[in-house]
């Protein structure tokens, strides 16, 4: 397996976790950094022993195959078509863009120059979630007929030092994490046929509550309190709630109901954590991955809990897809119908109505515990 050269755009607080690990997958090899911020850049590329340019020069460079973007999401559209335009292959952090328009808009790019276009998030690859997955393949709990996913909590603005564009259009909680549960969702049940939502935002402003701007307030111009309904092509019809205008709840972030059983699924915004088959007499099987790479916990988070972090798994797929000539399971297709079903839900809350689909996708490949090692260094 050759390694891929990888080059970076954008600087910011995600890019750590990608040049922290980037050298866990064989396939990669960061090799340059860049920003419109020479010395965020600057930065990153003296604490990661990688090379800084500016984003012309990285997108020029003979060793760079392929570059991640990691702009803000309102940008993510023009810099993915600069990096296909520069003969790249381009994998972006979520959401892939912020319209269906201009998904198709970079379906078509990619198509005419031959590249490849892959897209965050891959935390769907982790053991806990390819677990669960085995679970319904396998027909242990029967068909999928619904279920209900919650990411409800009070926002950014009590960590995040610039919480701004969090409530902002092309932002707000579906855009922002909305990818991690319903990419979940349709790698384990399928694509979206439809939705309907209702959305609101209760406070106009935030105060942010740490960091050097401590007690300056932040306008909020797109919905943060959002309750969808979502109807899948297989019949299952799953709740989701979406919020950053709750203090406090007692919800599991996803269980999905099946004709013989139920499954209770982890925060699909990570890697591991904990699954549960429960049998129609309410027998509680705790679904076993310690087989699995992706579930083996490797960090602590800012509260001490212990992670399972694998972010650049899709990326790693991704390459080493391109190498072998098959499809890479954070493609193109399940972005475009993610960002579809995301737009969609706004849509539906904005007008009171249902909304049609006008596209669909292959559930990705399941990713076995071999083919997880096989990723690996």
């Amino acid at each position: 397996m050759q390694k891929m050269g990888i080059g970076i755009i954008g600087c910011g607080n995600i890019s750590t976790a990608y040049l922290k690990l980037a050298p866990l997958f064989k396939a990669l090899e960061v090799r340059a950094v860049a920003d419109i911020n020479a010395d965020a850049a600057a930065a990153q590329a003296a604490a990661f022993n990688v090379r800084a340019e500016t984003v012309d020069g990285l997108l020029a460079a003979d060793d760079i195959d392929m570059v991640v973007n990691l702009t803000i999401p309102a940008v993510h559209y023009e810099v993915t078509c600069k990096i296909l335009n520069a003969g790249k292959h381009a994998y972006s952090e979520k959401p892939l863009v912020l319209t269906l328009d201009e998904a198709t808009s970079l379906r078509a790019l990619a198509d005419a120059k031959g590249l490849r276009v892959g897209s965050a998030p891959d935390t769907f690859l982790g053991g806990a979630h390819q677990r669960a997955r085995q679970a319904i393949d396998e027909n242990g709990i029967g068909r999928i007929i619904g279920g209900t996913c919650h990411v409800m909590n009070h926002g950014m603005e009590h960590w995040h030092p610039n919480p701004d564009f969090f409530y902002q259009p092309g932002a707000g909680p579906v855009l922002d994490l909305g990818p991690y549960y319903i990419t979940n969702l349709v790698q384990l049940i399928g694509p979206v046929k439809s939705v309907a939502a209702m959305t609101a935002a209760t406070f106009s402003e935030r105060t942010i509550a740490n960091g050097p701007r401590l007690g300056e307030t932040v306008s909020v111009n797109t919905p943060t309190n959002l309750h969808a309904l979502l109807e899948f092509q297989n019949g299952a019809i799953v709740t989701l709630g979406a919020s950053w205008d709750i203090w406090a709840h007692r919800h599991k972030e996803m269980e999905l109901y099946g004709e013989t059983g139920s499954l209770y699924i982890p925060d699909p915004n990570f890697f591991g954590g904990d699954v549960h088959q429960i049998a129609p007499d309410g027998a509680d099987s705790g679904l076993d991955f310690a087989d699995h790479p992706f579930g083996v916990e490797n960090m602590q988070d800012s509260r001490g809990i212990g992670r399972a972090n694998y972010r650049c798994a899709g990326l790693a797929d991704m390459a080493t897809a391109i190498q072998e000539g098959r499809e890479h399971r954070c493609n193109l297709d399940l972005a475009v119908h993610v960002v579809e079903v995301m737009t969609a839900i706004l849509k539906a809350g904005e007008a009171r109505a249902w909304v049609n689909m006008t596209t669909t996708c292959a559930r990705p490949d399941a990713l076995t515990p071999n083919e997880a090692r096989a990723l690996l260094a």
